[in-house]
């Protein structure tokens, strides 16, 4: 080969390389542009929910910070604006969360370690899984007919604390089964076969190793549950809990009122003043919920240090 023919196959290679690396320099700006409009997207639709968050919490406060004071506390529903007050409804809703959180968690916890621990991978198994989930998307006032017929006329329960918070908990008992499932799936089997080689029973092992390193799970979708059922109205109107009520429950068997009810009697009414209770009546309902929510995520905060 002569070396006229050398010099030009050399150069043919330098173009097509030239070329290869220039259609590989177009892709990667192409890929980068596509990056930059998907994190321009992403953004964007993010600072949407956290503005339209902002501008509703601001009307709040404006219209309702004026009416938080002792009498608004202390003062029973009234159809006069500024003797109206939120007592009665906010010990219904901190007597509701009472009996419905301890419930839930029971019950949903037993339920996902049954199904994850012990239970047979079957067709059984399976059948109920599919149905846990099934409920987990059936609307709210489905479950407070059930609640009527269930726990207000079949077990003659009435219009009482107790037949509402069992119809909160069947409303999120399905969304506590499911995140407990999956905290208790992620604990590594290495950590039960350790204690199984220890000579630890199988409940020994749930109790010591499993619970203790999927519990700030756990509670993770615990906090997700109760954040939900406080904030439900459909279903207790099925069970009977009154929108004007004058008095405080001072047992499971006594009738009540709850926040979002009171709320939404306050929304319902022509005057001006009452919307504004109705905000107030929000702040003191977001307040409750975000103490709710501080205590659980410390005390998730605080097993997940002890793990």
């Amino acid at each position: 080969m002569s070396t006229e023919e050398i010099l030009v196959g050399k150069a043919v290679s330098s173009e097509q390389n030239q070329e290869k690396w220039g259609d590989q320099a177009g892709r990667i700006r192409l890929r980068r542009w596509k990056n930059r409009v998907a994190h321009g997207a992403f953004l964007l639709a993010t600072l949407v929910g956290v503005i339209v968050l902002a501008v509703l919490l601001t009307d709040i406060f404006r219209k309702g910070w004026g009416w938080l004071d002792a009498d608004f506390f202390n003062n029973f529903a009234s159809r006069l604006p500024e003797r109206a007050g939120i007592k009665a409804a906010l010990w219904g809703s901190l007597w509701l969360i009472a009996v419905t959180a301890p419930l839930t968690f029971v019950f949903g916890v037993a339920t996902a370690l049954y199904l994850e621990e012990y239970a047979k991978k079957g067709w059984l198994s399976r059948f109920i899984q599919v149905n846990i989930s099934n409920l987990a998307g059936v609307p709210s006032i489905v479950f407070g007919i059930l609640g009527l017929t269930l726990f207000v006329r079949g077990l003659g329960l009435g219009q009482s604390v107790l037949a509402g918070a069992l119809t909160m908990t069947l409303l999120v008992l399905p969304i506590v089964i499911v995140a407990a499932q999956e905290a208790i799936a992620a604990v590594p089997q290495s950590l039960r076969q350790a204690s199984y080689a220890m000579g630890a029973t199988r409940w020994q092992t749930v109790q010591k190793v499993v619970l203790p390193y999927a519990f700030p799970g756990i509670l993770t979708g615990t906090i997700l549950a109760l954040s939900r059922a406080i904030g439900e109205t459909a279903p207790l109107i099925m069970v009977g809990a009154v929108t004007f009520i004058a008095f405080t429950p001072d047992s499971v068997f006594d009738g009540f009122t709850a926040l979002p009810i009171q709320i939404w009697n306050w929304t319902s009414q022509p005057k001006e003043e009452f919307h504004q209770l109705a905000a107030a009546g929000i702040i003191v309902l977001l307040a409750v919920l975000l103490s709710m929510n501080a205590l659980a995520i410390y005390l998730r905060n605080k097993f997940q240090r002890r793990v």
